[in-house]
């Protein structure tokens, strides 16, 4: 939170327990409080339809209207969406949902989620972040925050003007990855890999700029990415890579709220929010895959066998990343070792 910020909150505090003293204002108005959530998708997608919207009402609802969250969608805020991060930190918004893969090396830990084929279904692997979240983040990675949920999507899919079926037809592909190690790993698999935040993904889709980009299904519907490409590929059982997400908040602002409507946001953060956001946002792929199948786009999904081929392929990537962030002091074995037993705990 800025200088600036913190001095009008304190003024605003001893201006509003001064009324409270003379009987200018009830206690219970006093206590009111207004915060702005922020992020950067159209509120018709399908994580602010299906978990942050019916969050919002839910946590206004439980306070009894005494918490009262404004959503800002698609940045209205301003900035771009690798910014969203700081501007919760900084006090700018008070809550953002973003990727912390926006802002590449700078939440180390987390990107254990990110590594190919270590993805089941969004449910299972969402709750493992949390507990691993909990355990190795919170004062480490997200020191500077107030993280309220952590989820992931749904298994990413390769979208294509082009028909791509094996590594080897990525080469020279230009394809838009959402994060640091998604780049990494279609840029070793041939791909002229493109970082960009995905709200810029429809117009270099349309330009020529990538000729592919890898996003779940859910958000192909908002993005029209069924009716600028033809091509999709799907990983049968598997899945490629997912993304991590984080519903943050400013500390100081919630440091700031009454025990009572820490409650509130408590009751409404952890394991079971990020479970169920998970799975919200995973069941969003359907009405996407089905916008493709309507338009008579080729969705092609491997066989295990040819999935073995890319699993190959992808593998050097996982040792890349262990012996990368190990040279930060952070043993990567470990937490590669410990994602994968809590997302096959989860997924059983």
């Amino acid at each position: 939170m800025t200088v600036l910020r913190r001095s009008i909150l304190t003024l605003t505090a001893t201006a509003v327990a001064s009324a409270v003293a003379f009987g200018a204002v009830s206690p219970a108005k006093a206590e009111e409080v207004t915060l702005r959530l922020h992020q950067f998708l159209p509120a018709q997608a399908t994580v602010p339809q299906t978990v942050l919207i019916p969050w919002i009402e839910k946590v206004q609802a439980e306070s009894d209207g005494r918490i009262t969250i404004q959503h800002f969608p698609s940045m209205q805020l301003g900035g771009k969406p690798p910014e969203l991060i700081d501007q919760a930190k900084d006090g700018v918004a008070d809550i953002v949902w973003t990727l912390p893969g926006y802002t590449p090396g700078r939440f180390p830990r987390t990107e254990v989620f990110e590594l190919p084929f270590i993805m089941t279904n969004a449910e299972a692997v969402s709750r493992a972040y949390w507990e691993m979240a909990e355990k190795h983040m919170m004062d480490t990675d997200f020191k500077d925050l107030k993280i309220l949920a952590t989820w992931v999507h749904g298994p990413g899919i390769i979208h294509s003007s082009d028909p791509i079926m094996t590594p080897d037809d990525l080469d020279g592909v230009k394809l838009r990855a959402p994060t640091r190690i998604t780049n990494k790993m279609f840029a070793s698999l041939g791909a002229t890999s493109v970082g960009m935040p995905i709200p810029a993904v429809p117009e270099a889709l349309s330009k020529g700029v990538i000729d592919a980009t890898v996003i779940p299904w859910e958000v192909t519907g908002p993005l029209k990415t069924s009716e600028l490409v033809q091509n999709h590929l799907e990983f049968g059982d598997a899945s490629l890579y997912t993304s991590t997400f984080v519903l943050a908040m400013n500390k100081d602002t919630y440091d700031a709220l009454p025990d009572d409507l820490k409650a509130v946001i408590d009751a409404n953060s952890g394991l079971e929010f990020s479970a169920m956001a998970g799975r919200a946002t995973q069941d969003g792929d359907a009405p996407g895959r089905a916008i493709a199948e309507d338009l008579g786009n080729t969705i092609t999904v491997l066989s295990p066998e040819q999935v073995a081929v890319w699993q190959e392929a992808a593998a050097p990537i996982v040792d890349e990343w262990i012996a990368e962030i190990s040279e930060q002091g952070i043993d990567g074995a470990a937490l590669v070792d410990e994602a994968r037993t809590l997302i096959e705990k989860y997924s059983n």
